[in-house]
């Protein structure tokens, strides 16, 4: 039997799924990370899901993993020290940046600008010019250049960033400077700015350069200890890493650009639900992940994740292709305050895991999320968090209390209006993903996972009116089960600045075939089978003028010589009206960056529909217990997940269990079983 394996190594918990290829049976495990070597938390979560199913760590075929290690260095700035190279005059370029202020999900202006990720001092000018033509204006001095790095080096620099003016256009005297910096010090670690993107734009190439720089000793490091860690357990398959927009890759891939694995683990849970959207045939949902601290939220139009070109970790925004996951401060950790002038907030600070919630015990006393589902008995009595944590509903109410007395609430009104607040947050987040994308969210049917996230949804899809909500079989390792879903995938982009109207067929044609072949060769170096590659095509177009980019994807086929470039303009303007409710028929279309996307597909998982024939009727009730909902106590049916089959019916109000999470279906809806063991919630 073949198996594959899905690792997401999380802050707190490092969740484990393995797939049978022959049985179709997926086995999941959690296990607590291990910061100080993450390698010994996957070893060990590996190990306990392979004694399960009774084979070796010789018996797995496919490894994908995730990992926020990139993540964590870039939010705690722990990366290597980098010293920069730039051209002469331009050393503020990270310090001047780009305006930006908080987004549409913050009610306040706060912002402290850090110091730039490569300090001022170590940042030297170095005498060269490149024309926006691609032309040399002045020569690289590489006397220069050499004395520049020997005083880095000298400085105490770990590794060496190069990012020139124009060097997207014409890279030789990076490409020169690197060479330069390899004779001197064959050891140091370089990094130049035309390979992180051949596309204008020269702080976000910059600082993109700068960045993954800073992380990539480490990773290095890491993935080096993590692929030797697994194949002293006789691990012998192929290992892929999961990348920012839910492809993967190589280690060695990962080790020449970290920076493209920042947002491996949101990833996966949309990546995951794409892949159930189209299996069971509901292309068009929302997703929802609802963890202790925060909750991201995203789109799958037509069975497929929506891909942004650039990400966001703190103030700093990147050139790197990534799943659009907008996250929101709200989780089951964020704590209730009251603000000065009285009113009742929640969150974006949390209570974290130690010591969390005043449920859980371990001395927190600040009422949060979970305390009030504790309260209200959305989590049951006699649940154990986990599997083994049991909650102190007294330690959860002493602290709601906080809150209700200077309120003139109850407990429970106080409780409520907690979950009530949160669940506006996270309503503003989808609404970014949905509304303000210009798609209506009552199209869209809402997958909800994390460990807080089924608790939540039928709240949330009730706000957006969404079709249904929908629970996988196994919430808490949803970005996991994505990893299984993922194939061998990589971008490349050159930037165009053509008038599409004015744009042969046979010029964009070579342009598309020159990066075609970029993209071929990268799947080869992959080990990508011939009959395997797949290359979506891209024009990133805008109004002549504007910088307001939409991707329009088209076929090689539609690129005929002799014609202009036309046919992009029909679903760009649909596109933009869409977004924007206008568009501007007298301005000409631009073709700003010509993007292919290689991707080499992969058989990590598949689902099968259950074959065991359907239950009918309503579902064995484990208990019942009074259960607060719409202002009153109502007596509950609460049911075990484990005991559910298709077609069993839930009639709300309803609490689900299960080892991972806890599903609420509400008064006034019902939950019912699918084929494949998802309950789908709608309105009765």
């Amino acid at each position: 039997m073949a198996y594959n394996v899905a690792v997401d190594v999380g802050g707190t918990f490092t969740d484990v799924l393995l797939f049978n290829e022959e049985t179709g049976e997926l086995i999941q495990g959690k296990v607590l990370s291990t910061p100080e070597d993450p390698s010994k938390g996957i070893v060990t979560g590996i190990q306990a899901v392979c004694e399960r199913a009774g084979i070796g760590f010789s018996d797995l075929h496919l490894h994908f993993h995730g990992t926020t290690v990139v993540t964590n260095m870039i939010l705690t700035s722990t990366g290597s020290r980098v010293g920069l190279l730039t051209t002469k005059g331009h050393e503020q370029i990270l310090h001047l940046a780009r305006a930006w202020t908080p987004g549409p999900l913050y009610g306040w202006m706060s912002l402290v600008k850090p110091d730039p990720p490569a300090d001022p001092t170590d940042t030297i000018g170095i005498t060269e010019r490149i024309a926006a033509d691609g032309t040399v204006l002045q020569p690289l001095d590489e006397d220069e250049v050499r004395e520049a790095i020997r005083t880095l080096v000298d400085r105490g620099v770990e590794a060496l960033a190069i990012g020139f003016l124009n060097s997207y256009i014409n890279p030789a005297h990076e490409r020169r400077a690197r060479e330069i910096a390899r004779e001197m010090y064959p050891d140091l670690s370089v990094s130049i700015s035309s390979d992180m993107g051949q596309e204008y734009g020269e702080y976000e190439r910059t600082l993109t350069t700068v960045v993954n720089t800073a992380v990539r000793p480490r990773t290095m490091h890491y993935m080096r200890n993590f692929a030797s860690s697994i194949g002293e357990k006789g691990f012998g398959g192929t290992l892929a890493v999961v990348r920012s927009d839910g492809g993967n890759m190589s280690t060695d891939a990962v080790i020449d650009r970290p920076i493209q694995i920042a947002l491996s683990g949101p990833s996966g849970g949309v990546t995951g639900s794409a892949y159930l959207a189209r299996v069971i045939g509901v292309p068009d949902v929302l997703t929802l992940d609802m963890g202790g601290t925060s909750t991201d939220v995203s789109l799958v139009l037509g069975g497929e994740t929506i891909i942004r070109r650039e990400i966001q970790l703190g103030y700093y925004q990147f050139k790197v292709p990534a799943v659009d996951v907008q996250s929101v401060g709200a989780g089951g950790g964020s704590i209730a305050f009251l603000s000065t002038s009285g009113a009742l907030q929640v969150g974006p600070a949390s209570a974290g895991a130690d010591p969390g919630p005043a449920c859980y015990g371990r001395g927190g006393t600040q009422p949060t999320v979970t305390d009030a589902n504790v309260v209200l008995h959305r989590i049951p009595p006699g649940v154990a968090l986990g599997g083994t944590l049991q909650l102190d509903e007294d330690a959860a109410r002493r602290a709601v209390k906080t809150i209700a007395d200077p309120l003139g609430m109850s407990v429970e009104e106080a409780a409520s209006a907690i979950l009530d607040i949160v669940n506006e947050n996270m309503h503003a987040a989808l609404r970014v993903v949905s509304v303000e994308r210009g798609h209506d969210p009552r199209r869209f049917a809402l997958i909800a996972f994390g460990g807080a996230g089924p608790m939540h949804a039928n709240a949330l899809g009730r706000l957006i009116h969404s079709r249904s909500v929908i629970v996988p079989p196994s919430p808490g390792v949803m970005s996991a089960f994505g990893f299984l879903t993922s194939n061998i995938q990589n971008e490349f982009a050159e930037t165009y600045l053509r008038i599409a109207e004015e744009t042969p067929g046979s010029e964009l044609a070579a342009t598309v075939q020159r990066l075609i072949a970029q993209a071929n060769e990268w799947l080869e170096s992959e080990g990508v089978a011939e009959d395997q590659k797949v290359f979506d095509l891209y024009a990133d177009c805008r109004y002549y003028l504007q910088n307001i980019q939409i991707p329009c994807r088209f076929d090689l086929a539609e690129i005929v010589d002799g014609d202009a470039c036309t046919f992009l303009r029909e679903r760009f303007e649909q596109a933009h009206r869409q977004r924007y409710n206008f568009d501007l028929p007298d301005s000409p279309l631009e073709i700003a960056t010509i993007r292919v996307v290689g991707r080499g597909t992969i058989r990590g998982v598949s689902l099968t529909a259950s074959t065991n024939g359907r239950a009918s009727g309503d579902a064995q009730v484990l208990r019942h217990e009074p259960v607060y909902f719409n202002g009153t106590w109502m007596d509950t049916g609460i049911y075990d997940r484990a005991s559910l089959l298709p077609g069993h019916v839930l009639a709300g109000p309803a609490i689900v269990i299960q080892h991972d999470t806890t599903t609420v279906i509400e008064p006034g809806y019902t939950g019912t079983v699918d084929a494949y063991g998802n309950i789908l919630i709608e309105e009765a």
